[in-house]
C-alpha cells in the first residue's frame, strides 16, 4: 500500500499560489508570482533532493502538471535528482478536460477522485508524491487520502492569493515528524495526518 505524500510551499499567511514564477498562476489578478525564488539555498535544495529520492509515482493537478511538463522534459541531465525522477516515473494528472497528455509516462485521472486515488495507493509500493497542486491537495485532504505533508513556510506575507487552509477546510490533526529551518528562514516541517483534532480547556477546576 503506497503512501500519499504532499510537498507544498506556503507564505506566512497561507498562500500557495504561483510560488515559482510570475506567469505560473495569475488567476484573480495575482501579481506576486515567484515569491519563493529569493529563498533558495543549499538547505532548501538538499531537502528537495531527499524528498525526490523516495518517490515511486507522482499525482499532480492540471495546472501544476502543465507547468512541470513545459519545463522538466527539457532538463535531460541524468544526474539531476528532480528531472530524472519526473521524466522516468509514472505521472497521474487529475483533470476532467485533459485527454491526451504529451509528457511520456502520464495518465489522466478523471471521475471519482476518492476511488481513483485509493486504487492508485493500493497498486503502488512506495510514495505517491503531490507537488504543489494546491486545489488538488485541498480535495485530497478533505477526503482523508493524504498520509504525510511536507509544509514549507516562507518568511513572507503576501496579503492576497489562494490560501491552502481556507474557510471550511476539514478539521484535521497532524503529528509532527521532523523539520528544519533553512539558512534563509524557510521553515520545512513534516507532518503525518492524525485524524480529527482533540479539544480541551484551560479553565481552572471549579474546586480550585
Amino acid at each position: 500500500m503506497g503512501k500519499l505524500v504532499s510537498q507544498i510551499f506556503v507564505s506566512l499567511d497561507g498562500v500557495y499560489q504561483a510560488p515559482g514564477g510570475p506567469q505560473e498562476d495569475p488567476r484573480d489578478g495575482f501579481e506576486q508570482g515567484g515569491w519563493t525564488v529569493p529563498y533558495s539555498d543549499e538547505d532548501f535544495g538538499r531537502f528537495v533532493t531527499e524528498v525526490f529520492g523516495g518517490v515511486d509515482a507522482f499525482l499532480l493537478g492540471r495546472r501544476t502538471y502543465e507547468i512541470f511538463a513545459g519545463y522538466w522534459p527539457k532538463v535531460t541531465d541524468p544526474a539531476d535528482p528532480v528531472s530524472s525522477k519526473l521524466n522516468a516515473l509514472p505521472k497521474y494528472v487529475v483533470s476532467s478536460t485533459l485527454t491526451e497528455p504529451e509528457w511520456a509516462g502520464s495518465t489522466v485521472i478523471g471521475g471519482d477522485l476518492a476511488k481513483e486515488v485509493t486504487a492508485l495507493k493500493e497498486r503502488t509500493e512506495g510514495e505517491i508524491q503531490v507537488h504543489g497542486s494546491g486545489a488538488l491537495l485541498q480535495s485530497l485532504l478533505s477526503l482523508d487520502l493524504v498520509d504525510t505533508v511536507h509544509l514549507l513556510t516562507f518568511p513572507v506575507v503576501l496579503g492576497a492569493g489562494r490560501r491552502l487552509f481556507r474557510e471550511g477546510s476539514l478539521p484535521t490533526a497532524f503529528r509532527h515528524t521532523g523539520g528544519l529551518i533553512t539558512s534563509k528562514g524557510v521553515s520545512i516541517q513534516s507532518y503525518d495526518l492524525a485524524g480529527r483534532p482533540e479539544y480541551g480547556s484551560y479553565e481552572l477546576p471549579e474546586n480550585a
